[in-house]
């Protein structure tokens, strides 16, 4: 009797965040390389500083510790409108622009990310949410009905509470809860060229890291702050799955001809 394999189609998920959100020449070029990706894909959003800066010309004090934000309630309402309307819809009708039949959504649309308000332990993050599960189910309706979501950094607890989830915690767990059904491509993008042995020299590009150089590099205090919650993410991923992460600027997915790093486990 002949086996039949089936061979998984391959799904490129990108997010993308950093300044690149706030520069309207460099998203308008990213979002035209990221509507060329040939196939399935799915977009995932941050939007953190342009949260900062409205929060901030209504008089609001943006608080992070740990490279996360401290989402109070008037906080929470401001995020909401910047990810889920502002930046959300705005990025959904660029890439219509470009003949991509992207979906705009949070969490909460088709029940999409369920998640639960972060436990207090030592800091009270407020409003912020931690995933409990993807529905992968709906986001194989979309896909292969040819429309590409476009996720925000918006959760919601399916008890009526919109939450702020972490972006790169969302393309982490959208990538893991899909990697059995697809071949992967998880990509991070941001304004550096990966992650930097000097944060102050843009080709200090380390290009390889594994589960092991990763402690290290965390030892060493070389990965710190902001960057070691996006590292986390990488890793737990690739742990339930995804086979290869990349992190670089915004021309990676279209050219590899750069330095960008490289995660595997």
């Amino acid at each position: 009797m002949c086996k039949i394999i089936y061979m998984k189609s391959d799904l490129h998920i990108v997010k993308i965040g950093g300044n690149v959100i706030n520069d309207e020449v460099a998203l308008t070029s990213f979002l035209k390389d990221f509507a060329s990706i040939k196939g399935l894909k799915i977009l995932v959003h941050g939007g953190g500083k342009k949260a900062s800066e409205m929060a901030e010309k209504i008089g609001l004090t943006p608080r992070m510790k740990n490279g996360r934000r401290i989402t109070d309630a008037a906080n929470l309402e401001v995020v909401i409108m910047v990810y889920a309307g502002l930046l959300n819809k705005n990025i959904t009708a660029k890439l219509q622009e470009q003949n991509c039949n992207a979906i705009g959504l949070s969490g909460a649309d088709a029940n999409s990310i369920k998640a639960h308000k972060r436990i207090v332990k030592d800091i009270d993050y407020g409003f912020a949410g931690d995933v409990d599960k993807v529905n992968d189910t709906a986001l194989k309706v979309f896909l292969e009905n040819s429309l590409t979501p476009v996720f925000c950094a918006i959760t919601h607890d399916k008890n009526g509470q919109l939450l702020n989830t972490n972006a790169d915690t969302i393309a982490s767990e959208i990538a893991a809860s899909l990697a059995s059904s697809y071949n992967v491509h998880l990509v991070y993008c941001f304004e550096k060229n990966g992650v930097l042995k000097d944060i102050n020299d843009d080709d200090s590009v380390i290009e390889d890291i594994n589960s092991k150089s990763y402690k290290e590099l965390k030892q060493k205090n070389i990965i710190a702050d902001g960057m070691l919650p996006k590292l986390e993410n990488c890793f737990y991923a690739l742990h339930k799955g995804v086979k290869k992460i990349i992190i670089g600027n915004p021309s990676v997915i279209v050219t590899k001809d750069q330095k960008y790093t490289s995660l595997t486990v």
